[in-house]
């Protein structure tokens, strides 16, 4: 499988590549739906900028992103786009690592399964084969570079790949069982953009598994193993944070970043949820609305955490896509990220029920985003309630997708428990209903 990848990784540059060099990396660096306020390379350029002249970029209302990405591209401002090639293929070949080590314990618990005999006949068909598992790997690889939203991304110089990268990161140290790696990885994503930290539960739930402790409130393990990845989450969070006021000098990126995201000022047009609702609410309502939907983000991981509870590597990827729908400034990045999981469960599709539906919805919703952003700012024939109309058509289709994975997942997973053809006591065919 290293010749595939080796060659995917090569057209994924090539394509990049060209594409800095061509007329549209500056069209698509402006485009709302790539880049925000928090991402956007313009305001990464200009908080270089105050920094050379001895003013503190977090001075001004421009630059929202952390201390540790400005000082970053203080060195390798002149390799940029080398940089941001090199994120995405890292963040690829870190999901590639990922699905092929989880594939194996899939595989292996499967094994042990059968031979206990603990599926019923009449599932087998749902059984995985190593043929159909065997691709899976470069499939997701595949589906994070050569997804367009991925490659704008990249052109548009966006921070959001350099975020990926480090959840990428994360993902491929739970896996393999590093507590410590994972803890630093998870830190690190907290840091950047504070969503992550619902990601915490996943990983607990995985490597308690890899330990073989089981989740249990009255056992002292369970909470011992708790506190130690605690101990290194946090230290690890309190290292990074006092890093970055070593390097500032000051506490001015706390209100400018972490204050910036869960405050949302900047009302920008994004493919999120908050800028219309916020830009038409009255001022004394502001502060309610906004605890509302900030909640939203960090309200779905305990229900979501203990229902798969036994299958953590599903919860990421579904803590992922809630993230990438409610954060404050989403952009196409998130998405692309939480895309590149779903070769993964490509067993699924005999059970998703709207599938076409949604494909089309998000492809059209896709190629209407600069058609209604030009009638809106340039042609003048729209207002601002045609473009929220499609990001709201858009985020309904993103939670029509996740949902629907999450019922076929279940649906899967009852099959294998109880049989797929189930009857009632009268010996009529069953209806499975998902409560």
């Amino acid at each position: 499988m290293a010749a595939p990848l080796t060659l995917l990784l090569l057209v994924a540059v090539t394509v990049r590549a060209a594409l800095y060099r061509s007329s549209l990396a500056d069209l698509i660096s402006e485009r709302v739906e790539v880049v925000s306020p928090l991402t956007a390379w313009k305001r990464v350029v200009e908080g270089l900028a105050l920094l050379d002249l001895g003013v503190s970029p977090y001075s001004g209302d421009v630059f929202h992103e952390t201390p540790l990405i400005i000082y970053l591209f203080h060195f390798l401002v002149d390799y940029a786009e080398i940089t941001f090639m090199l994120a995405d293929v890292i963040t690829a070949v870190a999901l590639y690592l990922s699905v092929k080590d989880y594939n194996k314990q899939v595989f292996r618990k499967q094994k042990y399964a059968l031979e206990a005999d603990r599926y019923p006949l009449d599932c087998l068909e749902l059984i995985r084969s190593p043929k159909e598992m065997q691709y899976i790997p470069l499939k997701v690889a595949m589906f994070y570079l050569l997804n367009p939203f991925t490659i704008l991304s990249c052109v548009a110089k966006s921070t959001c790949g350099l975020n990926n990268a480090v959840i990428a990161l994360f993902v491929l140290s739970t896996i393999k069982g590093n507590v410590l790696l994972s803890a630093i990885f998870l830190s690190l994503a907290t840091y950047q953009s504070i969503y992550p930290l619902t990601l915490c539960a996943a990983a607990l739930l995985y490597l308690l598994q890899r330990q073989y402790i089981p989740v249990n409130l009255r056992r002292f393990s369970f909470w011992w193993f708790v506190a130690q990845y605690a101990f290194m989450y946090l230290g690890s969070l309190f290292v990074i944070v006092g890093l970055s006021f070593f390097l500032l000098g000051s506490w001015d990126f706390l209100p400018s970043v972490y204050g910036f995201i869960l405050s949302v000022p900047d009302l920008t047009p994004n493919i999120g949820l908050f800028w219309y609702f916020f830009a038409e609410m009255f001022e004394h309502f502001r502060l309610f609305f906004l605890c509302v939907f900030q909640i939203n983000v960090f309200f779905y991981t305990v229900p979501l955490s203990i229902k798969l509870k036994e299958h953590p590597v599903f919860l990421i990827f579904m803590q992922l896509a809630v993230i990438s729908i409610f954060k404050s400034y989403p952009t196409v990045g998130d998405i692309a990220l939480y895309m590149a999981f779903l070769p993964v469960w490509s067993h699924l599709h005999r059970f998703l029920r709207n599938i076409f539906l949604v494909s089309c919805v998000l492809l059209a919703c896709s190629a209407l985003f600069p058609v209604l952003w030009h009638l809106w700012i340039y042609a003048g024939s729209a207002n601002s309630n045609f473009y929220y109309a499609i990001t709201l058509l858009f985020n309904v289709a993103q939670i029509l997708l996740v949902s629907d994975y999450f019922y076929a997942f279940l649906r899967r997973e009852h099959h294998l428990s109880h049989g797929l053809y189930l009857k009632r006591k009268d010996g009529s065919e069953a209806t499975l209903v998902l409560k």
